[in-house]
Parts: structure tokens; sequence; C-alpha cells
């Protein structure tokens, strides 16, 4: 049997689990000492959190055609040919001027023009990883290459100190005419962060944010987005005036020293547990408009009419022991992951070893037996379909069982909002944390603790 020197992974001690750097990322990434492989050395496995690498010391999986130190492969991406041009086409210049953008931004930002398109080049490290083609007129003729990295436009003008995210090239080509530099855009407008772990550790060195985006409902969703997985103490967000919807809108209608003073006026998120009538007068006039929100429906037609799922809020599952529990919870949690894309992080200790929840979880995402019973179980392109999804939408926590404690899945639980976007928190059962509550603390009170 192989150890787990063979695959370069690099532990001390013969049992339990424990963190290490991972042989088939760390190096390069810039934080080469982040241990982000979890190694569990009694089962023998393990899991990267950042790339997703995982496997055993066993050879069972080389029977089942999976490459053993690499599951789930790591995505590559294709490199466009783009040649900048020697001087800003005519027709760039144009509709730059149309929108009150500087000749010389257009030509540090190396923006180009192809069959009646503009084009946008993405540039990493000074090398071109995608190009976005826009339209002349018609700003909806939009299109990025296919195959190619998906990023935030501007990378290189990121700023440890502070940077600008808007939600449009336009709009950060207005930022930067009016004086700042350090303004980066998101690559497909309010449609989702795909693009967010090809950014996040050059993320994490930014110490603050000014949030620029657009002044409509897509907008604010990729705030709260960016928000919650950044951290609001981390930004400042920026009000333009009523009639306008971005950055270039306010260039346009009101000129460079009106968007330079909405970017030197931006305020700060509210700080935890103070609040003014302006921090949540936005809220309020949703609530006069819209009425309170609901939760989303949980897919089940005798269940929807009692009961609805609604992020930020809690729910605890009780019963008779043995009786059902926690296969509700997985069902429930991989609906969710279905119907709405949602993504989860579980803490079960009852459910080890791991490799067997995640069957489980395989036979209620794919629909199909994961052993040969009186139906065939699922085949082998099934299975990896089904591994390849599980590992977008569900990740684990697995800490020390001496650490088994809230404080401790909480931390993890926070570093995978960061990581990974989660939607949701399972932890399964609780009656497992119970040990560790101190001898002097009542079992009520270290509840309410919690």
């Amino acid at each position: 049997m192989k150890t787990f020197a063979d695959y370069g992974i690099k532990v001390s001690g013969g049992s339990g689990e424990t963190t290490t750097t991972c042989p088939q990322c760390s190096h390069a990434r810039k934080k080469k000492n982040d241990k982000c492989l979890s190694v569990n050395l009694n089962e023998g496995v393990w899991y990267c959190h950042h790339c997703g690498w995982t496997g055993s010391v066993n050879n069972k999986r080389e029977n089942m055609n999976i490459r053993p130190n690499n599951t789930l492969e790591k995505k590559t991406f294709t490199r466009p040919n783009y040649t900048p041009p020697s001087s800003v086409p005519p027709e760039v210049s144009k509709w730059a001027k149309q929108r009150g953008i500087a000749e010389d931004v257009l030509g540090r930002n190396k923006i180009g023009l192809k069959g009646g398109m503009i084009q946008f080049p993405y540039y990493k490290n000074g090398e071109v990883i995608n190009i976005k083609q826009r339209g002349l007129e018609d700003k909806t003729k939009q299109r990025l290459e296919s195959g190619a990295e998906l990023n935030l436009y501007g990378y290189d003008d990121i700023d440890n100190e502070r940077t600008i995210i808007v939600e449009g090239e336009p709009d950060k080509l207005s930022i930067e005419t009016v004086g700042y530099k350090n303004c980066v855009s998101v690559p497909n407008g309010a449609k989702g962060l795909t693009f967010f772990d090809n950014c996040r550790d050059r993320l994490d060195e930014v110490k603050a944010f000014t949030w620029a985006g657009d002044n409509d409902s897509d907008g604010k969703a990729l705030e709260a987005e960016l928000i919650r997985r950044l951290g609001p103490e981390r930004f400042k967000r920026v009000t333009w005036p009523a009639d306008c919807k971005d950055a270039n809108d306010v260039l346009t209608k009101y000129g460079a020293n009106t968007l330079r003073e909405c970017i030197e006026k931006a305020k700060p998120y509210p700080v935890e547990g103070l609040f003014d009538i302006t921090d949540i007068t936005e809220e309020v006039l949703d609530l006069y408009d819209n009425g309170m929100s609901g939760g989303v429906s949980v897919g089940w037609k005798n269940l929807e009419d009692l009961y609805a799922v609604r992020q930020g809020e809690w729910t605890l599952v009780t019963g008779i022991p043995s009786h059902g529990k926690s296969e509700f919870l997985d069902a429930l949690m991989i609906k969710l992951a279905q119907l709405y894309g949602w993504k989860f992080v579980v803490c079960s200790p009852e459910n080890q070893p791991l490799k067997r929840h995640v069957a489980k979880l395989l036979e209620k995402s794919v629909g199909k037996p994961f052993r040969n019973g009186l139906i065939p179980k699922m085949d082998s392109p099934d299975l990896m379909q089904g591994l390849d999804w599980l590992n977008d939408h569900v990740h684990f926590i697995l800490p020390p069982e001496d650490d088994l404690t809230v404080d401790s899945i909480l931390s993890i639980a926070k570093s995978a909002v960061l990581k990974y976007g989660i939607n949701g928190l399972v932890i399964d059962p609780w009656n497992e944390l119970d040990h560790s509550r101190p001898n002097n603390m009542s079992e009520t009170d270290y509840i309410s603790q919690s």
C-alpha cells in the first residue's frame, strides 16, 4: 500500500486528523504556507480546500479509472491572441468621447476594435487572459472568449490599500478618467461570482474596498454577495445621484467633479450593533413597496405550504432517534442545491467515515443507488458527474475531536463563506458538540450562549 509521502503529502504522526500544505497547488499560491489540505490519517484520505484535490492511499480508486492523485481535474483555460492597437481606433475614440472617457485612459488600457466590436483586453500579471467584445452602438451585444479565464477587468490595477469595484468596463474607465486607477470591474455584470475563485487570493491582500456598482436590484444583489464574502468591515459604499444608475451615467450627466465627489464621500458599511436611520432607509423603502420577503420553496408539495427556507435564519430539526432526521437534512440540502444552486458546508460527526456520507449524498443527487441491489447501481459516468456536482455544492468540516466546538465550526464556516460563497451550514447532530460544554455551565446556558 502506498503512503502519503508517495503523493508528496508531508504529515507527522500516525493517527487522527491534520492539515498541511497541498503538493498540487500550494507552490503556485501567494500564500504558499497556507495549510489548505485536510488529511485523515486513520482513513488514509485527503482533501484540498483550495484546489479540490482529493484522494486515498489505498488503490481502490485506481480500479475505478480515477487518477489517485486527482479525482477532480483542476480547470485549465485557453489564452486568446490579442494585438494591442498602436493608437486608439477613431470609432472607439468617438464612442468614449460621448461618454466622457479620456483618450489617454483608452490607450493605457489598450482598448481595440474588431469587426465593429470594441475590444476590452483582460490583463493578469501583464498577460491577456480574456477579451470582452461589446457592440459600438448596441451594448447588449457582448461576449467573452470561450474557454478563457473569467476574472476581474483591471486585475493588474488592484491596489492593496483600497480597490474600487464596479459593474462594467465603461464604469472602470470612467472612474480612471477622474483620477482613480485602483478600480476593477466584475466581468459579467451582476450575473454571479463564477470568477471569484480566480481572484480570491489576490483580493485577500486588499485592506479596503469601495463598492461603486449599479444602482438597481441586480447590482444590489451582487453588492450583498461580495460584501458577504469579503467582509462588510472592509467596504465603503458609493451613493449615486437619484437619476443616475452607475459611474458612467454620473460622468456623462454631471461631469468629473461630481463623480469624484461621489467616490470621496463613500460611506463605510454600518458597524455591527450600531445603526442610523440612513443605514436602513433602503430596506425600509423595500419593505414598504414589497412587504416582508418570504423564504424559498423546499420543492416538496406536502411541505412547501408549511415551511420555507431563508438565508440568514436557522432551523432546528428534532425527532425520535433513528427516525430519519439526518436523511431529511441531507435530502433538503441536496434539494436546495439543485433548485437554487445553494452551497453548503456540513459538520456531521456521526456521518463518518466521510466516504459513506458522500455515498449517501450521491444517491440523493444522482437519483440512483450507490450499491447494487434490486435496482442497478449508478454507472461510472453518473458517479463522476455526481462527484463533480457535489464538489461544487457541498463541503465538509472535520475539526479534531478535541476541538469539536461551536466556535471552531463557525470559524471554519466563516472561511467557507469567503472561499466558496456557501449559503448554509448544517450541524448534525447537536449533541455531538455538547461534550465540549464546560463543567460549570448548564446545558440551557450552553445552548443559549451558542
